[in-house]
């Protein structure tokens, strides 16, 4: 996958957290059958948009209808006729056993900026909402290092409020699912000012990432089988 179309799917650091991607297409058989799958807070509908590339059917969804702006990049790549838009509250999903495949990222600790349960709240209606062997796709900001935390806290304009997913919360909160895999990635990526400064401190991350213990990394991403 080319540079441009990454940027477009993953909208930020795009060295990091595009792994992603590479982490979810060889975390299930994709196989020829087109899924039925659903975005969570798909402002902008990256994920979506990678999805339907893949020729799968998407719902892509957030608090509001993400319409107006998420198709806009849908029909840039002639994928639009493979996408709806809905307006659908994480903590409340109206489906039960309905998609393949669910995803999301970095959405949990929006939705629980003033109520941690909300965080276990929504993954327990992910599940309801997935088939039985349904997968959960995802990467979630961790609270990861006291840098990582001092640096939100006093120079990220949304940082004092975003109730960042702690590393010993996962098994708790996705204690349903059949099974959880998951890796955590980047370190230095999240103190750029720019994309043009995360891109550089994302391949710093390349080399230095495997002497960063694993809960002190800033990005968790998932793979949840009901």
């Amino acid at each position: 996958m080319n540079y441009n179309t990454l940027k477009d799917i993953i909208g930020w650091d795009i060295v990091n957290w595009s792994k992603s991607i590479d982490y979810w297409e060889k975390g299930r058989d994709w196989g020829v059958n087109k899924l039925n799958c659903l975005e969570l807070g798909g402002r902008e509908g990256g994920l979506s948009l990678w999805l339907a590339l893949k020729g799968n059917h998407v719902i892509c969804s957030d608090l509001n209808s993400p319409e107006e702006k998420a198709s806009e990049i849908h029909k840039k790549y002639a994928c639009n006729s493979l996408i709806e838009y809905q307006a659908i509250d994480a903590t409340d999903i109206p489906y039960e056993n309905t998609f393949d495949i669910i995803t999301f990222k970095s959405i949990l600790g929006g939705i629980s900026s003033y109520n941690n349960g909300l965080k276990q709240k929504a993954t327990n209606e992910i599940y309801k909402a997935l088939k039985p062997g349904g997968t959960l796709l995802f990467a979630e900001n961790i609270e990861s290092s006291f840098i990582h935390r001092f640096l939100r806290k006093h120079f990220v304009d949304w940082g004092k409020d975003w109730n960042y997913l702690r590393f010993n919360e996962l098994h708790e909160i996705f204690s349903s699912f059949k099974s959880v895999d998951y890796i955590t990635v980047g370190f230095f990526g999240a103190f750029g000012r720019s994309e043009k400064q995360r891109a550089f401190l994302g391949r710093i991350d390349r080399f230095f990432e495997k002497c960063v213990p694993q809960r002190k990394r800033y990005i968790l991403i998932g793979v949840a089988k009901k």
